[in-house]
């Protein structure tokens, strides 16, 4: 059986850059979490903390999110993109951004 190697190695890319984020160190399953403000402040906290990000810490955390969102696309579940989807608001929330 062939491998469409293309997607396979887009899969690869896009896990390293979540697992291995040279901007910010995430706690392990943070994108499986079930509770939205937790997912939030773990981002914030990884944001804050990094000294390794290139911009202000909630454009890292809020891009990082987003990506995660974005990658993950039609293989997300409606409720965990829900809850994904209310930490991006809980995280504008923790930074003071309507």
């Amino acid at each position: 059986m062939a491998v469409n190697s293309t997607s396979t190695s887009l899969n690869k890319w896009s896990a390293k850059v979540t697992r291995e984020s040279d901007a910010l160190s995430l706690e392990k399953g943070v994108f499986t979490w079930k509770d939205p403000k937790k997912i939030a402040q773990s981002l914030k906290d990884s944001a804050d903390a990094s000294t390794r990000r290139k911009a202000e810490p909630f454009r890292s955390a809020m891009s990082m999110l987003v990506f995660y969102i974005n990658r993950a696309g039609k293989n997300l579940d409606q409720e965990q993109r829900q809850i994904l989807e209310q930490a991006k608001q809980a995280l504008r929330e923790l930074y003071g951004r309507s």
